[in-house]
């Protein structure tokens, strides 16, 4: 009997990761199970699909592996997690076993680090006031402030999946790029084209500043008040990780003095209330989360998973593997 392939999510998101050509390249790998039942996932349902699995599949809305449900799949080898975080699913008695898990926050990532980049380059062009104010019949005014993606600086705040790929896309300009994370040395950075500097100095040096640091304790309104204070004017300030990073508060009393811009598309909670500043200052270009993955990208997880079944059969390294003693430290 060949690999029996399990995959743990539902129907809706299945339709969301998957297409016909996806299907076709896992059951030409082995034999596949998954979830029929519409609806969250019930443990029984996931207990049926995962016996005697060799693989697993899951996405957003998979419950966690407990031991129960992998008391039946003794012979599986690997979860594969057509997401981002783990941390939602994997369970100690999943590294008990041995089994090896992947996540899909590579190519999630380089969705998050082109909309940076797309973020940087619109912002640093003025184009968000210059489109309104010709809509409104001007032509010109404000050309002044438009600044090319040429001898800026650049911060990156964490370089991860996605802020290492923020930074390969901005080699292909003349740039400063300079970055803060904690367990990177300067060597690392160097590697990647980056400047390693403690977080104050980077924010003060940076015309740019795009955020793509964890959701950790050690993160949580890390860029604050006094933070902020220490930004250029007329600094942009980008953030695509998660909203929890910045003190909000703080970020809306910078925006009303008119010194800083804005571009969020994360924020704490999700959504702003409607009446909440960040909605209507006009130095702030808020949307709502879509800079991993939404519509016809999601199919980039999808297609990771099965790449890495495929190198997990092979025996060659995985590109997403994620290890216990990494657990404390991911998003």
């Amino acid at each position: 009997m060949g690999v029996r392939i399990a995959v743990l999510a539902e129907p809706r998101i299945q339709q969301r990761i998957f297409g016909e050509k996806h299907w076709e390249q896992l059951s030409a790998l082995g034999e596949v199970a998954r979830i029929e039942q519409e609806g969250p996932m019930q443990p029984v349902a996931m207990k049926a699909v995962i016996e005697g699995a060799d693989i697993a599949i899951t996405s957003w809305g998979c419950p966690a592996l407990t031991g129960d449900i992998l008391e039946g799949a003794p012979k599986l080898k690997g979860v594969l997690h057509a997401a981002g975080t783990v941390k939602g699913i994997v369970t100690p008695e999943v590294w008990r076993r041995g089994i090896r898990v992947s996540s899909a926050n590579g190519p999630l990532g380089r969705g998050v680090a082109e909309t940076a980049l797309g973020f940087t380059i619109a912002s640093l062009k003025h184009m968000w006031w210059l489109s309104q104010s010709t809509r409104l019949g001007g032509w010109g005014s404000g050309r002044d402030k438009v600044r090319e993606l040429y001898q800026v600086t650049i911060g990156v705040i964490g370089g991860g999946k996605a802020g290492g790929h923020y930074i390969r896309l901005l080699r292909n300009f003349d740039v400063h790029i300079m970055i803060y994370d904690p367990v990177m040395t300067a060597e690392q950075a160097a590697a990647m084209g980056a400047q390693k500097a403690e977080l104050e100095v980077v924010l003060a040096a940076s015309d740019v500043v795009s955020i793509h640091a964890p959701s950790l304790p050690a993160t949580y309104k890390m860029i604050n008040r006094e933070r902020l204070a220490v930004m250029k004017d007329d600094a942009i300030l980008i953030n695509t990780a998660r909203g929890s990073i910045v003190d909000e508060e703080a970020l809306v009393e910078e925006l009303r003095k008119g010194r800083l811009f804005a571009c969020l598309d994360v924020t704490d909670p999700e959504p702003p209330a409607p009446d909440h500043p960040l909605r209507s200052l006009p130095n702030c270009i808020l949307t709502p989360h879509i800079a991993g993955a939404v519509n016809n990208g999601v199919k980039r997880v999808g297609q990771f998973a099965i790449d890495e079944l495929k190198r997990l059969l092979a025996g060659t390294p995985l590109e997403g593997e994620v290890r216990e003693e990494q657990m404390s430290t991911l998003a």
